[in-house]
């Protein structure tokens, strides 16, 4: 069995979990060790014991660096009573930097998979600091046996024309995870919510203080015919007032987190359209990305916003599905949603549900065949040539 020691910069990140998940699915042993954005340790993350590297703050770059200069020296005897793994896979470049300490603990011949989801702000910068940045992520990365990302736009503007990593790449898409296979005959159509209102679901992070905004004016614009439900976990460093201004706008609410799977359904089937649209970093990452909640809304019914010339909405735009924004404003946003009725909604619904359901999910044989691509790189010296999962 495959004994992956996974090293991750937040153990209570959702996607985290998910990434467990596939990794057990496909047959290989986990180890998990990495920093909190929580006070005190968690005791446990799909019945594993998380190895503690300590506290992190979101946004807090500094003080980020600190402790993975603390972790860098303390990782040896943390990680003393762990067997010795085949395969080390780092989440993001503060890990990669602790996996290179990690493998000189266990011995050179370990190899580091380096998995990186999201291009930070800080390494596209012109200057120095973004110059250091992506000189130290070459350095860091100059003899990692494989790239996983989950964009092709990643790999496009950021990891081809910086040459940042040789490594092959594997496309791993944020895609949702399915206990069993689902045949596109077996899944129908839920009915959704009543209408009017019309219920935008903003699920996830959320850390986009734009969308927040607009999404706001939309609905005061529309009184009362569209309403925005909000799930998940707020970004507060990006807006410390975000509680204060949800509960001020009528038509706004923030119904706290969720369970990543098991309240999936019941989330976005309890609403109309799922907002996948991110400014946070716009023209950069959130331009880029394919985001978890295009793939679990569409999974399960709810009919996508993007922004025409992102990633997501050309993705969306190839799969004919959707209701895509020329420009973010509140305008467009009349335009393409306020005249909407239930035969029209009707229409777009079921060209969500007409895609094949792979295009949303990932199930047990593709969490086999990652595993065993992973598995391949503890015996094959020579590059593997990878590819996309189906």
């Amino acid at each position: 069995m495959l004994h992956v020691l996974y090293l991750v910069h937040d153990v209570s990140d959702p996607a985290v979990r998910r990434r467990i998940t596939m990794l057990r699915t496909g047959g290989a042993r986990v180890t998990l060790a990495g920093f909190r954005r929580t006070e005190t340790p968690i005791a446990d993350i799909e019945g594993l014991r998380p190895i503690d590297l300590g506290a992190t703050r979101d946004g807090r770059f500094a003080q980020r660096l600190v402790a993975v200069a603390t972790a860098a020296i303390s990782i040896g005897s943390k990680l003393a009573n762990t067997p010795r793994p085949d395969l080390i896979v780092a989440r993001n470049l503060e890990m990669l930097a602790l996996a290179r300490r990690a493998k000189s603990t266990f011995g050179a011949t370990v190899p580091i998979v380096y998995e990186c989801l999201d291009i930070h702000r800080l390494v596209l910068r012109d200057d120095i600091l973004g110059k250091a940045l992506r000189a130290t992520e070459r350095h860091l990365a100059r003899d990692v046996k494989l790239l996983v990302t989950s964009s092709p736009a990643f790999i496009a503007n950021y990891f081809k024309p910086f040459r940042q990593v040789a490594a092959p790449v594997e496309l791993v898409e944020n895609k949702y995870f399915e206990a069993a296979a689902i045949l596109p005959a077996e899944r129908e159509a839920v009915e959704g919510p009543a209408a009017p209102p019309w219920r935008i679901g903003w699920f996830g992070a959320l850390r986009c203080r734009r969308s927040l905004e607009l999404l706001a004016d939309f609905t005061r614009r529309m009184d009362g015919r569209f309403e925005v439900v909000l799930r998940g976990r707020p970004a507060l460093s990006e807006f410390p007032d975000f509680h204060a201004f949800v509960d001020a706008e009528p038509h706004l609410s923030f119904r706290g987190p969720y369970r990543n799977p098991e309240d999936m359904a019941a989330i976005y089937q309890d609403v109309h359209f799922s907002w996948a649209i991110d400014f946070f970093e716009e023209g950069q990452n959130s331009e880029w990305l394919l985001p978890n909640r295009l793939y679990e809304g569409c999974r399960f019914g709810a009919v996508p916003i993007s922004m025409c010339h992102t990633e997501t909405g050309r993705f969306l735009s190839q799969q004919d599905i959707g209701v895509l924004l020329p420009q973010a404003s509140s305008d467009a946003l009349e335009t393409a949603l306020g005249k909407m009725e239930e035969h029209r909604y009707g229409r777009l619904k079921a060209r969500v549900f007409a895609r094949n359901p792979r295009t949303w999910s990932y199930d047990r044989s593709d969490c086999r065949a990652l595993v065993e691509k992973l598995h391949r790189l503890t015996t094959v010296r020579e590059p593997l040539a990878t590819e996309a999962l189906a």
